[in-house]
């Protein structure tokens, strides 16, 4: 099987001992699944940022942005509850929900961002911005960082290198290096791939980027997107804000990533935080990128913006507007990233600690200084057996992801790095 980077950089690698619950699952659902951990943790239940097994052990839940105001968060357990046992069904039926949502949702953008359109999965809303970019623009050139993520249909994954495995880029896109050698350096490379693409035939359609680079190794450079938005434009293509990981108050800086980097995209795609763990996207569009497509395809799609998904966003907003998440993700953000560099700078082998608000990425490097792709899947394993819950990302799986819900709070803050520090001290 081959490896994918961000599918196995910190996952399960099986063996005889299996859990009678893994080989069962392993029959049924086939090999393409991953679990993660060394030792897959098996859940019952979550509240806030915490997440329970089966034997009852509590759990710091330090990486879960689905859950994104907190696990069974009582508010939007009680929207989605209220309307299920009221109405559901699909959108060529009137129903207010979606346009209320529609309209709160707009707000929060730029005003040329005007038009949403609706969808189940981040990967869904980037297949369908793939399409409203081509139709726009009359080509087909993408580019990409160089391990980008952006989903799984067969559209997504050819423009998704983290992916790995026997996936493979399609032609017509070209990579970037993620923006780590300052603005300048990353639009000269996006200018370059423009040529390429334009030399090659396939024209420029879009730049795609999540706006926080987090399966490059979590970038929050906020210079460096302007500079290579204006050359896309300047090229005709259109640049598509992948919102999944960012978006909705994550950075703490704003509400959305690209507003840290002071651009409008011409299309904004958005998933997983959106409905706290209901499967609920979105293409959010200026009106006059949209209009090829919407005017030429007629859009349909069963479960998007059905009632009950919209409930369940629409009371993700009123959480994070009512607890003030935004806020607290840059506070708490801001003091998790102050004391983990306070530890980095005592411990040769922590590099850089990376971030914006409660997305933040930590190095793990060799005595020389290299990145340790073992030693940060040993201190992921380390820390799950110490019940504390985290990932990697990056090209070479050496960065430590964080990313809990946004509920993360003071305590929460001490207890991570209270665990934190005792195991980075066996390191």
């Amino acid at each position: 099987m081959g490896f994918s980077n961000i599918m196995d950089s910190n996952s399960y690698s099986g063996g005889s001992a299996a859990e009678p619950l893994i080989a069962a699952r392993q029959q049924v659902l086939g090999p393409a699944y991953r679990l993660f951990y060394d030792r897959p943790v098996h859940l019952v239940r979550g509240e806030g940022c915490y997440l329970f097994d089966a034997d009852g052990t509590r759990y710091l839940d330090a990486y879960n942005n689905v859950a994104s105001v907190g696990h069974a968060h009582p508010h939007v357990v009680d929207a989605v509850s209220r309307q299920l046992a009221t109405l559901n069904t699909h959108t060529r039926y009137l129903h207010d929900a979606i346009v209320d949502y529609s309209r709160r949702l707009l707000a929060t953008m730029p005003a040329p961002v005007d038009q949403v359109m609706y969808a189940c999965t981040g990967s869904e809303a980037n297949d369908l911005a793939l399409r409203v970019a081509a139709m726009h623009t009359g080509a087909t050139g993408v580019v990409i960082t160089a391990d980008a993520y952006h989903g799984n249909t067969a559209a997504v994954t050819a423009i998704s290198p983290s992916l790995g495995g026997a996936t493979s880029l399609g032609p017509h896109v070209r990579t970037v290096a993620p923006p780590a050698r300052g603005a300048g350096r990353f639009a000269d490379e996006v200018a370059d791939a423009i040529d390429d693409l334009q030399a090659a035939g396939h024209g420029l359609s879009c730049l795609i980027v999540d706006t926080i680079f987090s399966s490059d190794g979590v970038y929050p450079d906020p210079a460096v997107l302007a500079p290579a938005v204006a050359a896309v434009h300047a090229h005709g293509g259109v640049f598509i804000a992948d919102e999944v990981q960012p978006g909705f108050a994550r950075t703490g800086e704003s509400m959305w990533g690209f507003d840290r980097h002071a651009v409008v995209p011409d299309l904004v795609t958005m998933g997983k935080p959106m409905g706290n763990g209901m499967p609920v996207a979105a293409m959010a569009a200026r009106s006059e990128v949209l209009a090829a497509f919407a005017t030429g395809v007629p859009y349909f799609n069963t479960f998007a913006g059905n009632p009950v998904s919209m409930a369940a966003a629409a009371a993700v907003l009123d959480v994070i507007d009512s607890e003030r998440l935004q806020t607290n993700a840059a506070n708490v953000g801001t003091a998790l990233r102050e004391e983990l560099r306070r530890l980095a700078a005592d411990h040769a082998r922590l590099g850089e600690v990376r971030g914006a608000g409660l997305y933040l990425g930590v190095e793990v490097l060799t005595g020389a200084g290299e990145p340790d792709r073992a030693a940060a899947r040993w201190l992921v394993n380390t820390l799950r057996e110490r019940r504390v819950l985290l990932s990697v990302c990056g090209h070479d799986g050496n960065v430590l992801k964080i990313r809990p819900p946004l509920v993360f709070s003071m305590a929460d803050l001490d207890w991570f790095c209270s665990e934190f520090a005792a195991v980075t001290a066996d390191l």
